[in-house]
């Protein structure tokens, strides 16, 4: 034991600055003493740890109370509960990706093929890890008390409790499975594999599962069981656990499972938080245990996008369950808890870590530690100053960089101003002199309602001498292809970009100096405008003409992005750049990607936006909303619109013709009762499903009474359009196969692979995780042409 210790103290040597560390050690010892006076628990180990240092190892209270009792020592080994999860389980799944045994989106049935009994068969590796799959919490203690066989024979026999990768939901049963998974893949048992591979490596000398005999003494006990009727635990006449793990169906299955039964110490856990700090690598520099990349796919959120909870692969992030971060911690850091009274938090950017071991079950169970281990975190942050701009999801959206009166009224000086805006208040100076064609429509105005064509015509120094309108014409009312005309305030030529000719021809452009771009994009790939810009663009290069963007927010924010990306072959006017659906960038961003990575050459020039951030809805900027075309007239219109606009190609009114375009959808054939109800217990994030009946009175169907839906958001922040458009129409493919022309969505979803996937039967929650590493690669590219935090 001694050597053990000695160990700890080599790779963490004891000690911080004295001014940290003083304060911070009389600050914890007052929390945990009266935590252990008030009953919360019966004793603990507390261990911080803080840039390659222990600064504060210290046991509390007593071991034991039953039989007899015990004090509290600083070696106690304890039983970890669900810090098995990360400890053991997570981190096997994750050393068989890296030698190419699993991949995360693959369907567990590819391995385990009894398990895609009833709806099982698209649950993926990812969704077990992160409590996505819809799997129950717990499975059937009873099964489980006839053997670990029997208790997969149930859990592979259960039906679900929600669709995979729908909603989080934490699990149990779900780390059972990755358990077998280790055992059926590797040849090992989990906590063969786990030893072999983890504890072993890193020197974790006191942890395992089943812990031998000769441990007991060190061992904190747990729950006292087999209480005779009428007995309550605690009362001295039923047999206390100790060395046999809490967890109910864990002590059925022998002792090893995937979500419970190991036991460890607060040193040995001080070594793996230490790799993990590390990103992998083994205490001493002496090799790795995991790939960095590895841990940053374990400690970066991994749920589906349209979840809210923030999952890693086995961690915590950002959960109901995430006490142990406190109010002060970044969020970034992550962690998890035990039912027994354990928890660990680590945050990289402090390079800090907190255990804290407890046995509260211990002769009977107790309130939760939800308060005793966020005031343990609060005084660890403090004393190190943690820096963090949000340390949660909800404080993230309600402190945003806006600013608003006490009132709760948006402040005037804060409002977003816009490329025209800021021009004016530059006096015009990029244009003065030149002679200057303008692409814009309706929604060009600035901040006091002036079109940007009069503003331009009235412009000192500015010769304003032909314009230019893209889809729907100048006015935006037009829902076919647009004739050149005059414009009446002006008695400019109004030259179409939408009729004729897509692009400005040598004669539209004779004479100019400069091409001034400024309309307002929908935020979505196959929304025309963008590539509007994208052949001025080029022809303007081609003239050698200096291009300017007066750039407006994406209505649709800048931070969420929605595949999948278009494929490269099927580049046209509805998809110019090989870029997800939705892309999150303005059009300055979009202008500055296609002139580069299309080497486009133009002499670019991109009047930014003041006051406008990435993570801004439009209704934040304070800018009047003008809808971009003539149906998408309403915000809510404009975020349903990339899911449901990609139905019409197959046989779908969008509700074009109707009051509310793009907020219902529907037809002749369809049975608005019958959808609803199957699209509702489908549990899409973030919408809901209303029967109705309509009439276009023109476009598709036009006075044909339709049966359908009617789109109700409940909750903006987490509505994936993409994926509420796949559910919608893999389920009308179920449905009405001889109505529903599903291979005719591929012009706007732009993805074969997606329309193949939708047509083999794959979930589509499914299908939207498996666009992920190719929507990582898009984010990296698009980062760079980034113009707004």
């Amino acid at each position: 034991m001694l050597s053990l210790l000695l160990c700890i103290l080599l790779l963490f040597p004891l000690g911080a600055p004295a001014q940290q560390a003083a304060p911070l050690a009389a600050t914890l010892d007052a929390i945990l003493s009266k935590a252990v006076a008030d009953d919360e628990l019966p004793g603990a180990v507390l261990l911080v740890g803080h840039r390659g240092a222990i600064v504060y190892r210290k046991a509390f209270g007593s071991r034991a109370l039953l039989p007899q009792r015990e004090a509290m020592t600083a070696d106690t080994i304890f039983d970890l509960a669900s810090l098995t999860k990360l400890v053991a389980t997570a981190p096997a799944i994750m050393k068989l990706v890296e030698q190419g045994k699993l991949r995360l989106n693959d369907p567990v049935a590819h391995y385990l093929p009894e398990f895609a009994a009833n709806g099982k068969e698209q649950i993926t590796l990812r969704m077990l890890l992160t409590h996505t799959s819809g799997l129950r919490p717990d499975p059937p203690l009873d099964d489980a008390k006839k053997g670990e066989e029997a208790l997969l024979k149930a859990i592979e026999a259960d039906t679900l409790v929600a669709p995979p990768g729908a909603r989080f939901i934490y699990s149990d049963t779900g780390f059972i499975v990755l358990a077998e998974l280790v055992r059926r893949v590797s040849g090992m048992p989990l906590d063969e594999f786990a030893a072999r591979n983890i504890f072993s490596p890193l020197g974790m000398r006191h942890t395992r599962f089943l812990p031998p005999p000769d441990w007991k003494p060190r061992i904190a006990p747990t729950e006292e069981v087999d209480l005779p009727e009428g007995a309550a635990p605690g009362s001295g006449r039923g047999r206390i656990l100790r060395g046999e793990v809490h967890d109910p169906t864990a002590r059925a299955m022998g002792g090893v499972a995937g979500h419970a039964g190991l036991f460890s110490t607060a040193d040995d856990l001080a070594l793996f938080c230490r790799m993990m700090l590390a990103e992998g690598r083994l205490p001493g520099g002496a090799g790795r245990l995991l790939a960095a990349a590895t841990v940053q796919k374990m400690t970066t959120p991994q749920q589906p996008p349209w979840i809210p909870s923030l999952r890693g692969l086995g961690w915590d992030i950002d959960t109901s369950y995430s006490s142990p971060r406190g109010d002060l911690f970044p969020l970034g850091s992550y962690g998890h808890t035990g039912f027994t009274g354990t928890s660990i938090w680590i945050d990289p950017t402090s390079q800090t870590f907190i255990i804290l071991l407890a046995n509260s079950v211990h002769p009977h169970v107790r309130s939760t530690m939800v308060s005793l281990r966020a005031r343990v975190a609060n005084a660890v942050a403090a004393a190190f100053d943690v820096r963090s701009s949000f340390s949660s999801l909800l404080e993230r959206g309600a402190g945003a960089e806006r600013a608003y009166s006490t009132s709760g009224l948006f402040l005037e000086d804060a409002k977003t101003e816009t490329g025209i805006d800021v021009l004016e208040e530059n006096q015009f100076a990029p244009l003065r002199g030149k002679r200057v064609g303008l692409i814009t429509n309706h929604t060009g105005v600035d901040s006091a309602g002036r079109r940007t064509i009069d503003v331009l015509a009235k412009a000192e120094g500015v010769h304003l001498v032909a314009l230019f309108s893209p889809e729907h014409g100048i006015a935006g009312r037009v829902d076919a292809r647009v004739p050149s005309t005059t414009d009446e305030a002006t008695g400019l030529s109004i030259y179409s970009l939408f009729g004729e000719t897509l692009r400005p021809t040598d004669e539209m452009l004779r004479g100019l100096d400069a091409l001034v771009f400024d309309i307002q994009d929908a935020g979505v790939r196959f929304y025309t405008y963008t590539t509007t810009m994208a052949y001025a663009m080029e022809e303007a290069a081609r003239h050698h003409l200096t291009f300017y963007v007066l750039d407006r927010p994406n209505p649709l924010g800048g931070e969420a992005i929605e595949g999948p990306m278009l494929d490269r072959d099927r580049l046209s006017f509805v998809g110019y750049f090989p870029m997800p659906v939705r892309y999150a960038m303005t059009l300055g961003e979009l202008a500055q990607m296609f002139n580069a990575e299309n080497k486009i050459g133009a002499d670019l020039h991109v009047v930014a936006m003041k006051n406008w951030h990435r993570r801004d809805t439009y209704e934040a900027t304070g800018l009047a909303w003008i809808g971009p075309s003539p149906n998408l007239r309403s915000l809510n219109a404009a975020l349903l619109y990339p899911g449901i606009e990609i139905l019409q190609a197959a046989g779908v009114s969008v509700g074009r013709g109707t009051d509310a375009p793009f907020e219902v959808f529907g037809a002749p054939w369809m049975r608005g009762i019958e959808l609803a109800a199957e699209l509702n217990r489908r549990f899409v994030p973030g919408v809901r499903f209303v029967p109705t009946r309509f009439t276009p009175r023109d476009g598709l169907y036009k006075d044909q009474a339709c049966e359908g839906i009617a789109l109700v958001i409940t909750d903006r922040a987490s509505l994936d359009s993409m994926l509420m458009g796949l559910e919608i129409a893999a389920l009308l493919h179920k449905l009405y196969p001889d109505h529903f022309q599903l291979e005719k969505m591929i012009e706007l979803v732009g993805s074969k692979e997606t329309i193949d996937r939708i047509g083999k039967g794959e979930a589509p929650a499914r299908i939207v995780m498996n666009w992920a590493d190719a929507l990582d690669v898009f984010r990296k590219l698009r980062a760079k042409y980034l113009l707004y935090p």
